[in-house]
């Protein structure tokens, strides 16, 4: 049985604050097997996923393979790779998508400029001496980089390597999203919080969200095609570090606010397991919002077969409101009150 899901659920844990951190996302498609380490554990050089990894440390691009739902061939040459790359704060949110033969040439994507939402940061390493007489392929080069505006990607976590509530509840999941008509649907090696399976990250609004269900989703995306943010089941947006996501979702529940892009945390201060987080409506309300990092109580198993053990949570002490709306702002503004 999936012991630290189950665990989690029994004990109600909450679910806000624990959404993985990453303002960009760089996606690469690998199929066949994951291992625990899966940028160095799978059918990608492990070279290139070790040299990635390095890229992307301190820019604030989190990267991850994917792969399509359902049975996975153990592809060992001549597959493909369609890679996304997704910004997630609000109001700059966008997605950009290509396939490559050769993922080392995403060495040459400038990663900082991607994790401040730059998309002038999508360069690509020059091919490679024994690609430069092949068959010419556009979608190879820089310039074919597209705008991907097809539904929210859904990124469902499914790497059993990783935690076995992950395969025996993302799988499932991802199987049955994709078998109903949810073809923006991915498997994705890991995300974080494998206690909260099934769990899964939206893109581009990067929007994650535990204990999922099909219905649930499919809400989920329903609501964004409009605009709109599902609360119910929300860990948090990726943009924001777990004191904000947490912060973000109070005011989300003191306002009845459901814009996606309606609120901006603007500041976070503080530290020590205490925080003063800003939090911006577009319409010039903010909330100073206190959080503090609590550890859960009784003991559980973070992952599956690790020791019980007191996770960090963030609970919200306190909201106030920091600054009302300039006079006829309101009435214009988008958001609800």
């Amino acid at each position: 049985m999936s012991t630290c899901a189950t665990a989690s659920r029994d004990l109600s844990e909450p679910l806000a604050g624990t959404a993985a951190t990453a303002s960009t996302w760089l996606l690469v498609e690998q199929p066949g097997p994951w291992g625990t380490e899966a940028l160095t554990a799978s059918r990608l050089d492990p070279a290139v996923g070790r040299a990635l990894e390095r890229a992307a440390e301190g820019t604030g691009v989190r990267v991850a393979l994917i792969r399509r739902p359902g049975r996975h061939a153990d592809l060992h040459t001549g597959a493909r790779h369609r890679v996304f790359v997704a910004h997630t704060r609000p109001g700059r949110s966008w997605i950009r998508t290509t396939a490559l033969d050769d993922p080392a040439r995403l060495l040459g994507l400038d990663f900082a400029a991607l994790g401040a939402g730059d998309p002038g940061g999508l360069t690509l390493r020059p091919r490679a001496p024994h690609e430069l007489h092949a068959p010419h392929s556009p979608a190879a080069d820089p310039a074919a980089w597209e705008e991907y505006t097809g539904d929210p990607l859904v990124l469902v976590c499914t790497n059993g390597k990783r935690d076995r509530c992950c395969a025996l509840l993302g799988r499932p999941l991802a199987g049955e999203l994709a078998a109903s008509g949810v073809h923006s649907t991915w498997e994705i090696t890991h995300i974080g919080g494998h206690r909260f399976s099934p769990t899964l990250v939206v893109l581009p609004h990067g929007y994650a969200y535990g204990r999922a269900t099909a219905q649930g989703v499919k809400d989920v995306i329903e609501a964004l095609r409009s605009g709109r943010v599902v609360t119910d089941g929300c860990r948090g947006r990726s943009a924001w570090e777990r004191p904000g996501q947490a912060a973000e979702l109070a005011v989300r529940e003191l306002t009845r606010e459901d814009g996606a892009d309606a609120l901006t945390v603007v500041r976070t201060e503080g530290g020590a397991r205490v925080w003063s987080v800003t939090v911006e409506h577009r319409d010039g309300r903010a909330w100073q919002v206190s959080v503090a990092q609590l550890a859960a109580a009784p003991p559980r198993p973070e992952s599956c077969g690790f020791p019980l053990g007191s996770p960090a949570r963030m609970e919200v002490v306190g909201i106030r409101t920091a600054r009302r709306p300039a006079h006829g702002v309101r009435a214009m503004a988008a958001g609800r009150l």
